[in-house]
């Protein structure tokens, strides 16, 4: 996968014979390849590893034969016509699902879950749940238990997705249509309209193919540290489970079981901090929003841009368009957003292994295999690279692990579960520097400060009511005074 932001591909090399080289391409088409006549590429070999990876629309288009061609300028021209958001999410989707029915470079193939398969993950959620019961003052946070193919974890996580790459695109759409003088913006109106369908069209294109590719290697709805299924919903993919415990030598119950036990973590934690999830997708949001986009580079593409070559937007997007801002502000996002994340893998870590230890003999095997999975940057790390030009990997997980450990030591599960009350009571990126020093701060007791507030608030109540007693009584003394005066003119009236 890509390492450049939204993860398109490289221009095409010169050919290595020079001018002859050029000579034939031009010979051959103008140097457009026959096979890839839009010229999008995907970068790396073999791009994701798909058939016909080297164009992205091969997945939408097929293979491009005579009795193709008329549905692929059909697709074209709808995707030329688009006129919604930053990004085509209904070509994402499709293109999403179709790589996945490709299968995974492994041979391995979607497949509709079974009953057993679905009585299996049932039964493994409720077992986990009950496991964690002890590791966790957290309750359970899975109202239910799902078992996905791929194709149903794609549909299903598609609208978080849209959440955390809308930012990015948006930038990127509105930049395109800011390069030109304002003058000039009325008269190009249908050039800058053809150029954002386009945009979305390859942001869908990128991230239909990033997101089916990760459907292929996910276990759960909550790998990458986010939550991207239904609220309450925990989620296994049995195709995957199966592939991810190949060749561990461990047995499928085991692993699934252990899966299972992640699974459940993350729901808990997610259900039970409601400010939890705005957090992580504001912290992205933030890292996206000091994305900026190079617009002298674009206005050059803008000011030569030819419809009939639409390769050139791509190209443009190819070198180094997008580049994370080198700011004070941008700095703090980053370590913000990575902080959360190491915080709430660190947390799952642990809990998943106090709970697991006792119980599976594989347990530290299987944590060790999914540190490693994590460290290594796989496709969930790469396909965030690919969307927004970040990887989210929790380069200290094992810093945050060993912290949330030491606190169950220190303070035990409630007073370690209490930290998730406020994100201004969690561990800072200073603290995972020095986890002893945080665990055995003095703590500051809530209890005696929520005493002295309500004294202070009891206090203030009985001032209160002393000064209305008070002007009671004022008026009380004016009325007597009143009664006086009025037996006096009584008595003068006598």
């Amino acid at each position: 996968m890509s390492d450049t932001p939204f993860g398109f591909g490289l221009p095409p090399e010169e050919p290595d014979d020079g001018d002859e080289g050029k000579k034939k391409d031009q010979q051959s088409g103008g140097g457009q390849d026959p096979a890839n006549p839009f010229g999008f590429g995907m970068s790396g070999a073999g791009g994701f590893g798909a058939p016909g990876a080297d164009n992205p629309f091969a997945a939408m288009f097929g293979s491009l034969n005579p009795n193709d061609l008329g549905a692929a300028f059909q697709q074209l021209g709808q995707m030329l016509s688009y006129e919604g958001g930053p990004v085509n999410w209904d070509m994402a989707k499709q293109i999403a699902r179709q790589t996945v029915s490709q299968g995974t470079a492994d041979g391995t193939k979607d497949a509709s879950v079974g009953p057993a398969e679905r009585r299996a993950v049932d039964e493994a959620v409720r077992l986990a749940d009950l496991w964690l019961d002890d590791a966790t003052s957290l309750p359970s946070g899975a109202a239910s238990s799902v078992a996905w193919s791929r194709a149903e974890w794609v549909e299903a996580t598609l609208p978080a997705w849209r959440e955390l790459v809308d930012p990015v695109a948006e930038r990127v759409g509105t930049a395109m249509g800011d390069v030109l003088p304002e003058e000039m913006q009325a008269m190009a109106g249908p050039l800058i309209g053809m150029m954002r369908s386009m945009g979305g069209a390859m942001f869908g294109t990128q991230i239909g193919q990033a997101v089916g590719v990760l459907a292929g290697e996910v276990v759960g709805s909550t790998d990458i540290g986010l939550p991207l299924g239904p609220v309450g919903k925990a989620a296994l993919l049995p195709v995957n489970i199966a592939a991810f415990g190949k060749d561990l030598g461990v047995s499928q119950e085991e692993v699934r079981l252990y899966l299972a036990l992640r699974e459940a973590a993350h729901q808990r934690l997610f259900a039970h901090v409601p400010w939890l999830r705005s957090h992580l997708f504001g912290a992205v949001d933030g890292y996206a929003r000091g994305i900026k986009v190079d617009t002298a580079k674009l206005e050059d593409v803008v000011g030569q841009f030819d419809p009939q070559n639409p390769e050139q937007l791509q190209e443009a997007l190819q070198q180094g368009m997008f580049q994370p801002e080198d700011t004070p502000e941008q700095k703090t996002a980053l370590a913000r957003l990575e902080t959360a994340l190491a915080l709430v893998e660190g947390w799952v870590d642990a809990v998943v292994h106090a709970a697991a230890k006792p119980r599976l003999s594989s347990a530290d095997a299987l944590r060790e295999t999914l540190r490693r999975r994590r460290a290594s940057g796989g496709p969930a790390e790469q396909t965030f690279a690919t969307l927004i030009g970040l990887e989210l990997r929790p380069r200290r997980l094992r810093d945050a692990s060993r912290l949330w450990a030491s606190l169950t030591d220190a303070r035990g599960v409630d007073g370690r579960d209490a930290l998730w009350a406020h994100p201004d009571m969690l561990p800072t990126a200073t603290d995972l520097d020095d986890p002893d020093g945080f665990v055995h701060r003095e703590q500051i007791d809530f209890s005696e400060l929520d005493k002295m507030l309500g004294e202070a608030a009891g206090k203030h109540d009985l001032g209160k009511r002393g000064k209305d007693e008070d002007a009671a009584g004022d008026g009380g003394e004016g009325r007597n005074d009143g009664g006086e005066d009025d037996d006096r003119k009584g008595d003068g009236a006598e």
